[in-house]
């Protein structure tokens, strides 16, 4: 494990940060360490052929390091080998789930999730209502844009078949009392769904301890290559659900009637997965020891906290959210009054700092809080203070800039 963190050093770790950008986005997507660029490289040049098929050496290296990936991640957050399930990503697991969960909701059951849930999280739940003519609830928030448990101790009853919440608000920043949820959702039986898209890159996961039945995330915003992502299912829930997606790999025997399902965790995974992209993700959690889960937390809440202090000092600065909690992870959102989001994003990528606008794939809870967007920083291991100062600078440039033009930019 390092001991003495140095994120300008560790910068150095990362080929595309040569461009001298100030990358603030990484909670859209993280940039790539060169161990996990040479591990992609290594497995093309040296192990590349399918898995759980061939007899010849190539194919069993390959089973080898991918099943070993599998090893890592489960190792990871605390599961057990055969719960974990490769999927393309956060919304391609949450998709199989709604779909594999679908199988048991009836017209008239419940499905709640929360106000400020990104679309992965939302859409796949508000479809499945629409064709079971389930109902779908939504956890409010407070004043201070936390979700509301008293609320939500209201909303989940015994008519609630699912909960599905955000651990950590790609917006807000805000760490949800996930453990608080998932007791209520125990009282009523219901299945519960973590998306944990947010909160795996930046924290100490063990999804026995949070006790949902599945936990959902990324690789590409955790350092892997773009198309990966993992399922964490329960053992007895991923046995007694059925599998969401048919073809080779997930079967045992196939006749011209019927078909015989593979044992755990094959029988989720119909047709030849993203290799490179499990042995990225093993490369990954590998770098991301090394730091600490727990010094990669307070790294980003230290800049986070930082640029909350620094930005409230602008007075044309709104940030979003309690800005002044202590749980507030790495990502800052605000408006700038008179100025479109996406302009203040343009003055800041004329400065070399690179800063996500919009709505963040999260529209319900930017209306929930009175706003049509907004602009985003998010921090990560690779980020300094001299970032915070270069997003302010360029904050105020914005704001410089279109009080010399003399027009409201809205």
């Amino acid at each position: 494990m390092i001991t003495l963190f140095n994120s300008a050093l560790l910068k150095k770790d990362f080929p595309l940060l040569d461009q001298h950008i100030v990358y603030l986005d990484s909670s859209s997507t993280s940039q790539k360490p060169r161990v996990v660029l040479d591990a992609i490289t290594r497995f093309y040049t040296q192990h590349n052929a399918n898995i759980h098929r061939g007899i010849y050496p190539l194919a069993q290296q390959a089973t080898e390091e991918f099943e070993a990936a599998r090893e890592t991640v489960a190792t990871f957050i605390g599961a057990e080998k055969e719960e974990i399930i490769f999927t393309s990503g956060t919304t391609e697991g949450i998709n199989l789930l709604a779909r594999s969960i679908g199988t048991t909701i009836q017209p008239g059951d419940e499905i709640v999730l929360s106000i400020m849930e990104h679309h992965s999280n939302l859409v796949p739940w508000q479809e499945l209502a629409r064709v079971t003519k389930a109902v779908l609830k939504f956890i409010p928030l407070t004043p201070q844009g936390r979700l509301h448990l008293d609320a939500a101790k209201k909303l989940i009853s015994s008519k609630t078949k699912v909960v599905a919440v955000t651990h950590l608000s790609n917006v807000l920043g805000v760490l949800n009392p996930i453990s608080e949820i998932m007791d209520l959702a125990k009282k009523a039986k219901a299945i519960t769904v973590i998306d944990g898209a947010q909160s795996t890159p930046h924290l100490s996961i063990n999804v026995k301890d949070l006790g949902c039945d599945f936990f959902v995330f990324s690789g590409h915003k955790m350092l892997a290559s773009t198309g990966i992502g993992v399922v964490y299912g329960r053992k007895e829930r991923l046995e007694k659900l059925p599998p969401p997606k048919f073809g080779g790999g997930m079967i045992t025997e196939v006749t011209t009637i019927t078909s015989n399902w593979n044992d755990l965790p094959q029988r989720w995974e119909a047709g030849t997965p993203h290799l490179e992209g499990a042995v990225s993700l093993a490369a990954a959690i590998n770098y991301l020891e090394k730091i600490g889960m727990n010094t990669v937390w307070k790294h980003g809440k230290k800049l986070a906290a930082a640029a909350r202090d620094r930005l409230s000092t602008i007075p044309e600065v709104r940030i979003l959210g309690d800005y002044d909690s202590s749980e507030q992870g790495p990502v800052v959102s605000f408006v700038v009054e008179g100025i479109h989001v996406h302009d203040v994003a343009e003055i800041c990528a004329r400065e070399k700092v690179a800063v996500r606008a919009g709505h963040h794939c999260a529209m319900p809870l930017h209306q929930a809080l009175g706003v049509a967007g907004s602009v985003r920083a998010s921090f990560y291991i690779y980020n300094t203070v001299e970032d915070v100062e270069a997003l302010v600078l360029a904050v105020k440039k914005a704001i410089i800039f279109f009080k010399k033009k003399g027009f409201d930019s809205k």
